[in-house]
C-alpha cells in the first residue's frame, strides 16, 4: 500500500467517525436544541468530511455533504429552528452521507445511491429560509471559523523527494488552494534541480511559494498537506494583523484543551507540525528548557500576546486533557495471547521451584510471579472498553422505531462508564439490540394505551450496567405493559411445551420466551413476531459464559438481567481437586471453604450454614469421578450474584492465575463446564461454570423432602473472598 493508500484508508477511517460524532450530536440536540456547543460541533464535523473528501477529490461526498452543511449554517446562526421531523432528515442525511464513503472506499457508483441523495436533498430544501439559495459546492471553502476575517496568507512548499514515486500530484495540492480563498501570487522554482545526466524523471525537486487570500485557522489552511506531512518541508506565516482576533477566539474558548500547546492550535494561532516541532526542540534542551510558549515564541511560530492569552486562559480553566492512542485490535490479541502463554510458563516455573524447595528459586519466581501478574493485569485493562459507546448506538434506534410505531421513548442510559473486554463488548451488541426492538415494539404502550393506564405519554426505557461478584451486569428495563403470563402460557400449551394441567412457577413461565420459535405476538411486523430473536439471545450469551434471567409485572414493565465475564482471557482463579481431576473456580465467585461434617448422610445435599440453608453438589458424583473419597471432604462455596450454593471437593490447592482456553465444538454443551486451562504442569484443568452449577444444586435442594433434617456446618477453614 503507497503512501496515497494509505491517506485515503485515514480518511475513511476520519469520516467514519465523524459521521457517529454527527449521530450523537443530532440525538443531544433533540433533547436541547439551543446547545451553542453541539451545534457547533456537528457543523464542524460536516465540514471536516467536506474539506478531507475535496482533497482527494471524492466529488460525490463533497457535493452531498456541502448542501447539508449550507443547512447546518443556517440552523448554527439560528436562521431555522430545530425540529423533530428536521433532526430525522438530517440523521437520514448522516446515513447516506456513510454510504457515500463506502461506496468510493469499494470504488463503486450505485445509481440507486444517487437517486436517495436527491430525495434527500429535495426534503431539505423546504427548511431553508425563502432567500437562502444551495451554491455550488467549494470542496474547501472555510466557513468553520466566524471570527476569522480574510487576509493574506504566505506558505512554502517543498514537496519531497518521493513525492511522484508514492503516488502524490503537487499541483492538486496547489491547485485545491485556489478552492480555499484567491490565490494572489504563485511561484515555482526547483533549487535542487540536477544536470541534465543526473535528472530522474520520478524524482521531484519542485519548490512552491504561493500568497492566498483566506478567511480560516492556520491550522485548516496547513490541513491540506496532512497527508503528505512527512514527505514535504512547509513554512506558513501567520499574520501579525491576527492578533487581536486570536486572543477573541481564546476568551471564547470552551471545553476545549487546557494545555498551553493545544490550546494555541485549538484557536488557530499555530499548526500542530509547528507544535511538534516545538515539543521536540524544548525535549533537546534537557532541565534547563524554558516554558513551550517562550519555545514557540522564539521559532516565530506564535505571537508572544497570543501565548501570554493562553496562559491567562489557562489560569481560568485549570484541567489535563486525555491523551488517546490508536492500536489495532490484532495487535492487543496477540500481546494478551503472549501474556497467556507467560502465565503458563510462570505457573511452570513456580511449580518446578516447589518441588526442588531451593528457598532461593523460590523467591525468585515469587517475583517473577508478582510481576507476571501486574503485566497480566495492564495488558487485560487495555482492551478494557467503555460499555458507554454501545449503549450510545441504540439512541438512534430507538428515535427511529419510536417514530415508525408512533410512540413517544426516553432512552435513559446509566453506568455508560462501567469497562469490560472489548471482544465482550462487540459479541453483546446483537443481543442488546433485540432486547432493545423487543421493548419498543412489544413492550412499550402507544400513547393512548399508556394514558388509560395513567402513566406518562413518554415512556422510558433504561440501559443500565455495573459491576458484581466480578461480573458486569447490564439491564434492559421498560416501564411498559409487561409480559402476559396468562397469553404465555396459552402458547406454550398450544405447541406442547406444558402438559395439560401443570403449573409452573412465575419464573420459569417467563423463561419460556427464550424457547426457539416462542412469539407472543398478535402480528408479525417488520421488527419482530416470527419467535426468531430470544432464544438467539439466549445462544448467544451462554457463548459469551454468561447467563440472562427476566422480570415482569403485568402493567408495569419487564427488565431483563445479563450476566457477563468481565473478560474472555485471563482470570483469577481458585483451584480444587476431585479425584486425580483438577478443576478451576473463578476466585470472584468464591464466598468461602469449610470441611464437610462428616456425619453427614450420603444422599443430603444441604447444610445449614450459619442457620442459611446452603444446597451443595458433589462433584465426584456429578462427574461420575471413580476414585476412593479422602478422609474429609470440603466444600467451596460459590455464589453468582445474590444465589449461592457448595461445591464438595477432595482438595483445595490455592489460588492460580488461569489463561481461558475455549473447548472444541464437540464439547460446547457440556452442562456446568465454561472452558479449560493449562496448570504449570502441562495438564489440563476444566474451568466450572458457577452460575449452572449453583442453578442445579438449588434445582436438587427444592424436591428434597421436609421431613430431612438439616446438618449444622462446622467453622470456616479458610475465607477467599469476602
Amino acid at each position: 500500500m503507497n503512501e496515497m493508500q494509505q491517506a485515503e484508508q485515514a480518511f475513511f477511517e476520519e469520516a467514519r467517525d465523524m459521521l457517529r460524532q454527527i449521530e450523537e450530536s443530532l440525538l443531544r440536540l433533540e433533547n436541547d436544541a439551543q446547545d451553542v456547543e453541539t451545534l457547533n460541533s456537528l457543523f464542524r464535523a460536516a465540514h471536516t468530511i467536506k474539506g478531507s473528501a475535496g482533497l482527494f477529490g471524492f466529488d460525490r461526498i463533497v457535493a452531498f455533504t456541502h448542501h447539508v452543511e449550507t443547512l447546518l449554517e443556517h440552523l448554527r446562526t439560528g436562521a431555522i429552528g430545530f425540529e423533530a421531523d428536521l433532526a430525522a432528515a438530517l440523521l437520514s442525511c448522516a446515513d447516506h452521507m456513510g454510504q457515500l464513503v463506502e461506496e468510493t472506499a469499494a470504488q463503486i457508483v450505485d445509481p440507486g445511491t444517487e437517486a436517495a441523495g436527491g430525495a434527500l436533498l429535495g426534503r431539505l430544501e423546504s427548511w431553508l429560509p425563502a432567500s437562502a439559495k444551495v451554491a455550488e459546492p467549494q470542496p474547501g471553502s472555510s466557513s468553520g471559523h466566524e471570527l476569522i476575517q480574510a487576509r493574506l496568507w504566505h506558505l512554502t512548499v517543498a514537496f519531497g523527494a518521493d513525492t511522484f514515486r508514492n503516488g502524490m500530484d503537487p499541483l492538486a495540492f496547489i491547485g485545491y488552494l485556489s478552492a480555499l480563498g484567491d490565490v494572489c501570487h504563485v511561484a515555482c522554482d526547483a533549487p535542487e534541480m540536477p544536470e541534465a545526466e543526473d535528472f530522474d524523471p520520478e524524482t521531484c525537486y519542485l519548490r512552491w511559494e504561493v500568497s492566498l487570500q483566506y478567511a480560516g485557522t492556520k491550522e485548516a489552511l496547513a490541513g491540506v498537506f496532512e497527508f503528505i506531512r512527512d514527505d514535504c518541508e512547509m513554512h506558513i506565516t501567520a499574520p501579525d494583523a491576527a492578533v487581536g482576533e486570536w486572543v477573541e477566539i481564546l476568551g471564547r474558548m470552551k471545553g476545549e484543551a487546557q494545555r498551553i500547546g493545544d490550546m494555541l492550535v485549538g484557536c488557530g494561532a499555530v499548526t500542530r507540525h509547528e507544535l511538534a516541532a516545538a515539543v521536540a526542540a524544548q525535549s533537546g534542551m534537557g532541565r534547563e528548557a524554558p516554558p513551550l510558549g517562550e519555545v514557540l515564541v522564539a521559532q516565530k511560530a506564535a505571537n508572544p500576546e497570543i501565548v501570554q492569552a493562553a496562559l491567562t486562559r489557562q489560569r481560568e480553566q485549570r484541567g489535563e486533557e486525555s491523551r488517546f492512542i490508536r492500536v489495532a485490535a490484532d495487535k492487543l490479541d496477540a500481546l494478551i495471547n503472549l501474556v497467556g502463554e507467560l502465565v503458563i510458563a510462570g505457573a511452570g516455573a513456580n511449580l518446578l521451584a516447589s518441588r526442588l524447595k531451593e528457598p532461593r528459586m523460590l523467591e525468585a519466581t515469587r517475583s517473577v510471579t508478582d510481576l507476571v501478574e501486574e503485566i497480566r493485569n495492564g495488558a487485560l485493562q487495555l482492551r478494557m472498553v467503555q460499555i458507554g459507546e454501545t449503549f450510545s448506538r441504540f439512541r438512534r434506534v430507538v428515535h427511529d422505531v419510536s417514530r415508525d410505531l408512533g410512540r413517544q421513548v426516553h432512552l435513559e442510559i446509566e453506568g455508560a462508564d462501567t469497562e469490560l473486554d472489548k471482544s465482550v463488548v462487540e459479541r453483546i451488541a446483537d443481543p442488546l439490540m433485540h432486547l432493545v426492538r423487543n421493548a419498543l415494539d412489544h413492550g412499550i404502550e402507544g400513547p393512548e394505551e399508556r394514558r388509560a393506564a395513567e402513566k406518562p405519554e413518554q415512556a422510558l426505557l433504561l440501559l443500565r450496567a455495573f459491576h458484581d461478584s466480578g461480573s458486569i451486569i447490564i439491564e434492559v428495563s421498560d416501564d411498559g405493559r409487561g409480559l402476559d403470563r396468562a397469553r404465555i402460557l396459552e402458547k406454550a400449551r398450544e405447541r406442547g411445551l406444558i402438559a395439560p394441567g401443570v403449573e409452573l412457577p412465575d419464573e420459569d413461565v417467563l423463561n419460556l420466551i427464550f424457547q426457539p420459535g416462542f412469539s407472543t405476538a398478535q402480528k408479525v411486523t417488520n421488527l419482530s413476531g416470527r419467535g426468531v430473536g430470544m432464544d438467539v439471545v439466549r445462544k448467544n450469551i451462554e457463548a459469551l459464559r454468561g447467563t440472562v434471567a427476566i422480570a415482569s409485572t403485568e402493567g408495569q414493565g419487564t427488565t431483563i438481567v445479563i450476566r457477563l465475564p468481565l473478560t474472555l482471557a485471563i482470570i483469577d482463579g481458585f483451584l480444587i481437586g476431585v479425584g486425580n481431576s483438577s478443576y478451576v473456580v473463578p476466585l470472584d465467585m468464591v464466598v468461602e471453604c469449610l470441611q464437610l461434617p462428616g456425619d453427614i448422610a450420603p444422599a443430603c445435599n444441604f447444610l445449614d450454614l450459619r442457620g442459611e440453608v446452603l444446597p451443595f453438589i458433589r462433584l465426584r458424583q456429578l462427574f461420575d469421578i471413580d476414585a476412593p473419597p479422602p478422609l474429609h471432604e470440603n466444600v467451596v462455596v460459590v455464589r453468582s450474584g445474590a444465589a449461592r450454593a457448595g461445591l464438595v471437593v477432595d482438595a483445595l490447592m490455592g489460588e492460580f492465575q488461569t489463561v481461558i482456553k475455549p473447548l472444541g465444538q464437540i464439547f460446547r454443551n457440556l452442562h456446568g463446564i465454561g472452558g479449560s486451562t493449562i496448570l504449570g504442569n502441562g495438564e489440563v484443568a476444566l474451568i466450572l461454570d458457577v452460575a449452572a452449577l449453583i442453578t442445579l444444586a438449588m434445582n436438587a435442594d427444592a424436591k428434597r423432602a421436609p421431613s430431612q433434617e438439616v446438618v449444622r456446618a462446622p467453622g470456616t477453614l479458610r475465607t477467599a473472598r469476602a
